[in-house]
């Protein structure tokens, strides 16, 4: 071979070389100012991006970032109960009673009177004998007819249900706008306590009221009188029930309506003698306590003819 072919072959060499490294070039130049390169055979580029490296994720709006940041925390922060369960433990030494008729007993108020109800458990210990109190109220006016009333002006008046244990230490189940422990002595006594709790909004299903009885619209009732204070319900009642009344009265809670051939040997109340409830009936002898119950209705009763007025605070769900 002669000294010009071997010549003639290096350079066409050097130039091939040359053509590559410069096209090399060029594609690392377009790919770090992010220009687009069209996908090639060659074996390392994949569209956009080199076959060894992971494909770019979308960039995000920073608007939609600190969105997404705001939204977090808040989807993994627990949602709040409605009506929060409360606690009170605590010691108090009674005072002079407020209420006009009583000053010389003495009263240590629990749970202040609230336009919200009250429904819990007091567990007490007192240096004395104590009396438990509920007040249900304010009443509206000519509410207050022959009934226990608590009133510290004359003006603002509240029913009272006025329970006497006979002891200084138990536990009670009641419902109320306000809470409080009495003696009718004039000196004063401590008592300490524990109280679990809920403050709730009123509803259909728990309210504070004054009803007037009216007669008993169930067969073979007409000589009784009923106030209806939870009306029939397909759905089924739980609560407690705390009332002062105007004479001693009989707690009902009805069951139903009955399927055919369900009322046999049972006391009965029905309005026509097709709809048929199961009564329970209940003669605490009293006219003022509280109750638990359950049931799909729940009403106040007396065998008498008058009217009665009963006031009371009702805490149920269904």
């Amino acid at each position: 071979m002669t000294s010009k072919l071997v010549l003639t072959i290096l350079l066409s060499s050097v130039l091939v070389m040359s053509v590559a490294a410069m096209s090399l070039q060029a594609a690392d130049a377009a790919k770090g100012a992010g220009s687009y390169i069209p996908k090639t055979r060659h074996k390392n580029v994949c569209g956009d991006h080199l076959c060894t490296e992971p494909a770019a994720a979308p960039a995000q709006p920073k608007k939609m970032k600190e969105e997404k940041m705001m939204k977090e925390p808040m989807m993994k922060e627990p949602m709040k109960a409605a009506h929060e369960f409360q606690s009170k433990t605590g010691t108090l030494t009674s005072v002079q009673d407020p209420g006009q008729g009583h000053a010389s007993h003495q009263l240590a108020i629990i749970l202040a009177p609230s336009d919200k109800v009250y429904k819990g458990i007091l567990t007490y210990s007192a240096s004395e004998n104590i009396q438990l109190v509920a007040l249900h109220g304010p009443l509206a006016p000519g509410e207050d007819k022959d009934q226990l009333i608590w009133t510290p002006d004359g003006e603002t008046k509240f029913a009272l249900t006025f329970v006497d244990p006979e002891n200084k230490m138990g536990t009670w189940a009641f419902s109320g706008n306000a809470l409080a422990v009495h003696t009718m002595n004039t000196e004063p006594f401590q008592v300490s306590y524990s109280v679990g709790y809920m403050e709730l909004d009123k509803s259909d299903t728990v309210k504070t009221g004054t009803l007037t009885s009216v007669q008993d619209p169930g067969q073979g009732h007409a000589s009784h009188q009923l106030a209806i204070i939870l009306a029939p319900s397909d759905k089924t009642y739980t609560g407690l029930l705390t009332y002062s009344a105007s004479e001693n009265i009989q707690l009902v809670a009805l069951h139903g309506p009955l399927a055919p051939g369900e009322d046999k040997d049972q006391l009965i109340w029905t309005p026509d003698g097709e709809t048929k409830f199961a009564l329970t009936f209940v003669d605490p002898e009293n006219k003022m306590g509280t109750w638990a119950f359950s049931g799909n209705a729940l009403a106040v009763h007396t065998m008498n003819t008058e009217p009665f007025q009963v006031s009371y605070s009702v805490v149920a769900s269904q």
